[in-house]
């Protein structure tokens, strides 16, 4: 069985796989968490324009009910270059 999410950025539901995983926790926010991470969570492109856009509209922050963080924002970046 095939899963599929939304980008939070463009809007396009796509392959779980072939997307990044933001989680916000208990003890704080994690990208790419194993299955067994529990809490609320986005999905966001891996590329840089989508990943730009979530982070500059704080899309992310607002789907995650958290504060700006930007420290998360350069983990996002970094995982976009590769």
């Amino acid at each position: 069985m095939i899963v599929k999410r939304k980008c939070i950025s463009c809007g396009e539901i796509k392959n779980r796989n072939d997307l990044i995983k933001i989680t916000r926790t208990a003890d704080g926010v994690v990208v790419n968490p194993d299955s067994k991470t529990f809490g609320r969570s986005a999905y966001v492109c891996k590329n840089e324009s989508c990943i730009n856009g979530a982070v500059k509209k704080d899309r992310i922050f607002k789907v995650l009910k958290t504060q700006k963080d930007s420290s998360l924002s350069e983990k996002l970046r970094k995982l976009a270059g590769n």
